[in-house]
C-alpha cells in the first residue's frame, strides 16, 4: 500500500538520547526508557522528555543503550503497557526477529528532525 507524501510528512521522527534504562518488571521483552529530544519549544531551556516502553530487552542490555541517540517516532498516541505509559515508539529493523536498532552514523544535536 503506497501513502501520498503529505501523509508520510505527518510522523514525526527525532533523535533522541536514552537518559534512562530499565527493564520492566514481571517481563522478559521489555524496557522502560527516558529518552530526552532536547530543548522543549518555547519553554527556553527546559529539556523535553519521554517515557518509552519498547520490546527490545532480549537483544539489548540497558546500560549499553544509556548515552546513545536513535530515532522515535514521538507523534504517535500514548499507549499503555503494562500500566506504564509510553510516548512514543524506537525506530528498529526487524532481522530474523531481532530488533536492530538505527542510529545517526555521527552525533548529532539531540531533538534533530529525520526527514
Amino acid at each position: 500500500m503506497n501513502i501520498a507524501f503529505d501523509e508520510f510528512k505527518k510522523l514525526r521522527i527525532r533523535i533522541g538520547l536514552i537518559v534512562g534504562a530499565e527493564r520492566v518488571e514481571g517481563t522478559d521483552k521489555l524496557f522502560k526508557l527516558q529518552v530526552d529530544f532536547g530543548p522543549s519549544a518555547g519553554s527556553g531551556s527546559r529539556r523535553e522528555q519521554r517515557q518509552i516502553v519498547s520490546g527490545i530487552a532480549q537483544f539489548y542490555a540497558p546500560e549499553k543503550l544509556i548515552g546513545k541517540q536513535f530515532p522515535f517516532l514521538i507523534n504517535l498516541e500514548p499507549r499503555i503497557i503494562r500500566g506504564i505509559e509510553s510516548q512514543g515508539m524506537i525506530l528498529a529493523v526487524d532481522v530474523e526477529g531481532k530488533a536492530v536498532l538505527l542510529k545517526p552514523v555521527k552525533k548529532v544535536p539531540t531533538g534533530s528532525n529525520v526527514r
